[in-house]
């Protein structure tokens, strides 16, 4: 299967934009976009390690009691359990795509 991340992009001006690329109760592949100031609150998932991997731009990702600056090309891993959240902190907007194993039920 292929996939154009770029051609699934959903940018809102009110919050972060969320599309599903592939989903089955094994992975989540999804992406999340982020205007200049937007942000995805500090969150963890239960029973699910999360993947993020900056497509574009540059950003600020909080990472239990951390914040650590990641820009295009860079990954981040949060553990099951482990607290975190994105916030574009830059002038440009940021595309990241998130993916979760397993699969949210």
């Amino acid at each position: 299967m292929l996939i154009r991340p770029d051609e699934h992009l959903i940018f809102c001006p009110e919050k972060m934009g969320k599309s599903t690329l592939f989903q089955s109760d094994r992975m989540l592949v999804g992406l999340n976009a982020f205007e200049p100031g937007q942000e995805h609150r500090l969150h963890a998932h239960e029973g699910m390690d999360k993947l993020y991997f900056v497509l574009e731009g540059d950003g600020l990702f909080l990472l239990q009691d951390n914040e650590i600056p990641m820009r295009a090309g860079e990954l981040l891993v949060a553990p099951e359990g482990v607290p975190h959240g994105v916030r574009n902190t830059g002038t440009d907007r940021l595309s990241v795509m998130a993916v979760l194993a397993p699969g949210p039920v």
